[in-house]
């Protein structure tokens, strides 16, 4: 099996994973991390979990202000996705980044529509066609969050291609030496900026004309939704779940891998989210809310690091007999509170050891698929899309994205992923202490 995997499995995975798109993608949708955490910090003080303090900050005006940040950040996430993704493709091929990253932001705006009719208090989006002499000139926000960002993926990526191909070979304007390089680097990016900036309008103008909608329009109705939709199902978050220990038990790190591929859908999930929770101050299926986002992925299938490894580590700390697993256990416990489970993956080991693959395997998709049945009875209230730092111990992570009944139930969870790991822990350690004995008798002689 480790042969089959190792040969036939994880090489085409890694060879995908590893192309200059996915690449891109991966490390352009990190920049808009930070900007994403901001937000939603803003997005928790103006619907604070507690209606006291919630009311207290409506009746002094703070709520509008914090709302202006959230708008500016995790609101118009596509844009740091589009140029993000563009700049990382330039950057990755040894082109200036910037001027790639700009040009795509160009782009994804040609794309939208400006014209924004008003009709009794309502926002509808149509064609300049359909409301000749309505306002427009206006950047709809509505495409600038989660309902853009596959648009967004998409032309990043087609931009930084385009704009690196130009540039590699030569199709540039040229200057002399003795001129000054920030000079001569915007220069550099007129003639690709000019095609790509002539290419965007060409296929605004075609949507126009011919389907009567725009590509961003399009693409959500016809890509993005039906994505949504896959991932946000039960069968959709168990295999997720199963995938990131399945990679990580042959070394590779599947956290990594399965969140940069999955990773822009569950955030758009999550970015509905929390529009909705902006919005009303709940979130719930007759709003169009999703269960599978980016919050249920991480706090409840890599919480405390992949393979949820908190029980086992529990159990290496206070009950293992073998110095290796104390030991061990010992240095795990404090990374673990914060999500880093790095010492036991390749301490005790969990990579490649088929003694404790079973719980490993189990324990994602068993927390999140649970708590997926949970919120689609109604028992769980559904997340509220904020997404917190990677690093934010459990608990606190289940409040800030749920409140009291999601922090109770992570508890819950980490306490069963206990009692998961101990017959299979028990075993491991077992072997190992018998070893050490074994070891040690022979040192005696």
């Amino acid at each position: 099996m480790k042969n089959f995997i190792n040969n036939k499995i994880l090489p085409p995975i890694m060879k995908f994973v590893n192309t200059k798109a996915i690449i891109a993608l991966k490390d352009g949708m990190l920049l808009s991390l930070p900007f994403i955490m901001i937000g939603s910090l803003f997005l928790l003080l103006a619907s604070f979990p507690i209606p006291a303090v919630a009311n207290w900050m409506n009746q002094t005006g703070l709520t509008p202000f914090w709302n202006q940040a959230y708008n500016a950040s995790f609101g118009i996430v596509s844009v740091f996705a589009v140029v993000g993704i563009a700049y990382q493709w330039a950057k990755n091929e040894g082109v200036e980044g910037l001027p790639a990253g700009m040009t795509a932001f160009v782009g994804f705006l040609i794309l939208m529509n400006s014209t924004t009719p008003v009709m009794n208090g309502t926002k509808t989006v149509v064609s300049a066609q359909q409301a000749p002499t309505l306002l427009t000139g206006f950047i709809d926000r509505t495409w600038l969050g989660g309902q853009g960002m596959i648009a967004a993926i998409i032309v990043g990526l087609l931009t930084g291609w385009i704009y690196t191909w130009f540039v590699k070979r030569k199709i540039t304007i040229k200057l002399p030496e003795q001129v000054p390089p920030a000079v001569a680097n915007s220069f550099i990016a007129l003639i690709p900026a000019t095609v790509l900036t002539a290419l965007w309008l060409l296929v605004y103008i075609f949507f126009e004309k011919v389907a009567h909608t725009t590509l961003t329009q399009w693409i959500y109705a016809t890509i993005q939704t039906p994505l949504q939709g896959i991932t946000d199902s039960f069968g959709g978050i168990l295999v997720l779940t199963l995938l990131v220990p399945f990679f990580w038990f042959f070394g590779v790190h599947g956290s990594t891998l399965v969140g940069g591929i999955a990773g822009p859908i569950l955030g758009a999930n999550a970015l509905q989210n929390a529009a909705i929770f902006k919005k009303y101050g709940y979130v719930d299926a007759a709003h169009g809310g999703h269960i599978v986002i980016q919050g249920l992925f991480d706090q409840f299938s890599t919480v405390t690091g992949a393979g949820m490894t908190i029980g086992l580590v529990v159990f290496m700390c206070f009950m293992a007999r073998s110095a290796q697993m104390r030991s061990i256990g010992k240095l795990a416990l404090v990374p673990g509170i914060f999500n880093i489970n790095e010492p036991v993956l390749f301490g005790i080991p969990i990579v490649m050891n088929p003694m404790l693959a079973l719980p490993f395997f189990i324990m994602p998709p068993l927390s999140a698929g649970s708590t997926y049945l949970l919120i689609k009875a109604g028992i769980l209230p559904y997340l509220n899309g904020v997404q917190v730092p990677w690093t934010t111990p459990p608990v606190i992570s289940g409040f800030l994205i749920g409140g009291w009944k999601v922090a109770i139930w992570q508890a819950i969870i980490l306490i069963i992923s206990f009692f998961v790991y101990l017959p299979f822990a028990r075993s491991y350690d077992n072997v190992l202490y018998k070893q050490e004995q074994a070891a040690k008798a022979k040192e005696e002689k």
